[in-house]
């Protein structure tokens, strides 16, 4: 059985993959979590604390199934390329549902920090993720910049077409 926690980010997850954040309520949350609403705020202060949170678990299950799939991978090389694999994989997994950083960025307001911060350190992770597979911070950038558009672009057009295209760019860029 699952926490109450545990309970409460899930169906956090999956609301605000379904209908967005802004469109998702706390009573919404606390309803389908099946959780008191005194449990709801033993966690979480506000909304947005939940976000943050939600944002803090995402980033660690996210990191944790790259790590996996590329962890049969012996070079840098071949990390990067299967990087763009596991997008397609992801994808899959979950529908073309994108980028959950992307999607709550879309929806809040830039003076938002607390939650912008979260983006911001995620996106952060993930480009330094490429460059310390490379000695070359033009191509890692230029690596990370590709990913982030073909996450995007698969998302909004429900294919992994731009992701192969990606990978094979990718792969040219790298011999």
């Amino acid at each position: 059985m699952k926490s109450p926690k545990e309970r409460i980010i899930e169906t956090t997850f999956q609301l605000f993959a379904r209908q967005g954040y802004n469109s998702t309520g706390i009573n919404q949350i606390i309803s389908e979590a099946e959780v008191a609403r005194a449990s709801f705020y033993q966690y979480f202060k506000s909304k947005e604390d939940l976000c943050v949170e939600f944002l803090n678990v995402r980033h660690e299950y996210w990191f944790g199934e790259l790590n996996t799939f590329l962890a049969k991978e012996k070079d840098s090389k071949s990390k990067i390329i299967n990087a763009f694999d596991f997008l397609v994989y992801m994808n899959g997994k979950e529908n073309f549902r994108g980028c959950s950083f992307l999607n709550i960025l879309s929806e809040i307001p830039m003076d938002n920090t607390k939650i912008l911060s979260v983006i911001q350190s995620h996106k952060a992770d993930l480009r330094n993720f490429f460059s310390e597979l490379l000695n070359d911070e033009e191509l890692s950038d230029h690596i990370y910049m590709l990913f982030e558009s073909s996450i995007i672009e698969s998302q909004l057009f429900k294919s992994n077409e731009l992701i192969e295209k990606s990978k094979k760019i990718v792969t040219n860029l790298m011999q």
